[in-house]
């Protein structure tokens, strides 16, 4: 049976090498990884919410009342989006030789009823990442890499494993050659843009299922920064587009850059976070970046889940929410009030833990522990995958 290479290699006129497979999971260097933007800049005195307040706000009260009057949680849909990338050949166009990458995306959304979690609904899409030289003949490339997948479909192999897949995405190969050239980079970021535009695609979906309200909201996790995409549908490309089925979701991240937080003087306030009581607020800062999201604002905001002297680091058990503002909160900002329940129900997701499961235990939401445990689950065995090329 003719491996997925050995097709690729056919139809676009290209010499495989079967080079060395790998993950890049598996070879990457340590470094920290933010959820958001790690070069933002966000200002609390370019307030977010009505009440405009100077100083953390203690929720406990509040997530205690919740509680006590069994008051519906307000979070019922968890959304979690992964992959897993490969290097899985090196390919030759024109005597330039080009790396070829897979990817293994997994989108999953749980939804909660009577205490339960229940599977929503789930994608998984396995993607390669070519040169844009392997459109040699000029063709759009939409149709010429389309017209590949359908090749690549007819893999016997495939369709005795009940695979197949979902699009071939071309990576810029302009500064080939030249120092600054990366391109295994540029195919991995194809391969992270196709899944951030499956992410949105679900969420599309949910609001024209009527999924999602005011009672019913979608937690996300990790941010809602998309950047402006050049690539994918172009219903989905800006936030500026889609922004508004973002009304009942809010975006929680366990891991962000905590440099990036200005107090009202200017100055670098990070320790404000660090010190963060446990079960406060901080109040919430509005934030925006034409260049990188468009003509959308957010109001961000960080939450003490634990306190810190149960620990290893002081932003250990801080969450960062954030909530894309709509047309009149941009003016009048978001209401305190719903901040304030935002907050509280977040809050009331902190137990039980996945202790000693994750190394980010501490800040973890176990419905998103539970989503993200449910798509891995999903995720075909490296050995298997990297075998079908």
């Amino acid at each position: 049976m003719a491996k997925i290479m050995e097709i690729v290699a056919k139809e676009t006129k290209g010499k495989s090498y079967h080079t060395y497979k790998y993950s890049y999971d598996s070879v990457g260097l340590p470094s920290i990884d933010y959820d958001d933007d790690p070069n933002k800049i966000m200002k609390w005195k370019d307030s977010a919410e009505t009440g405009s307040p100077k100083r953390s706000i203690d929720l406990k009260p509040l997530a205690d009342q919740l509680q006590k009057i069994g008051e519906p949680p307000l979070l019922k849909y968890f959304l979690d989006g992964s992959r897993h990338v490969f290097k899985v050949d090196d390919i030759a166009y024109n005597k330039q030789v080009f790396p070829v990458v897979a990817g293994q995306i997994g989108i999953g959304c749980c939804r909660r009823e009577n205490k339960r979690m229940h599977k929503e609904r789930f994608y998984r899409e396995l993607v390669l990442a070519l040169p844009d030289k392997a459109n040699a003949d000029g063709w759009d490339d939409t149709a010429y890499f389309a017209s590949k997948v359908a090749k690549i479909s007819e893999s016997e192999e495939l369709k005795r494993l009940g695979l197949r897949f979902s699009a071939i995405l071309p990576y810029s190969t302009a500064k080939a050659g030249t120092i600054d050239a990366k391109l295994d980079t540029l195919a991995v970021a194809a391969v992270q843009d196709y899944m951030v535009e499956a992410e949105k695609r679900m969420v599309a979906e949910l609001v024209k299922d009527k999924r999602l309200g005011q009672d019913a909201y979608l937690l996300k996790d990790g941010s809602l920064e998309y950047k402006v995409m050049k690539t994918g549908r172009e219903d989905l490309r800006t936030l500026q587009k889609i922004k508004h089925n973002y009304s009942w979701v809010i975006g929680v991240s366990k891991s962000f850059n905590p440099e990036s937080c200005l107090d009202h003087t200017g100055k670098p306030n990070s320790n404000y976070i660090a010190d963060l009581p446990v079960y406060h607020r901080t109040p919430v800062a509005r934030y925006e970046n034409r260049e990188f999201l468009g003509d959308v604002q957010f109001g961000v905001w960080y939450i003490r889940l634990r306190d810190k002297k149960r620990t290893q680091t002081p932003f250990d058990g801080v969450v960062k929410v954030e909530k894309i503002m709509m047309d009149e909160e941009v003016e009048t900002g978001i209401d305190s009030d719903v901040i304030d329940l935002i907050s509280a129900n977040i809050i009331n997701e902190r137990n039980p833990t996945c202790y000693g499961t994750d190394r980010r235990w501490a800040n973890h939401l176990y419905p998103v522990f539970l989503t993200e445990s449910y798509v891995k689950s999903k995720y075909i065995s490296t050995e298997m995958f990297l075998h079908l090329f």
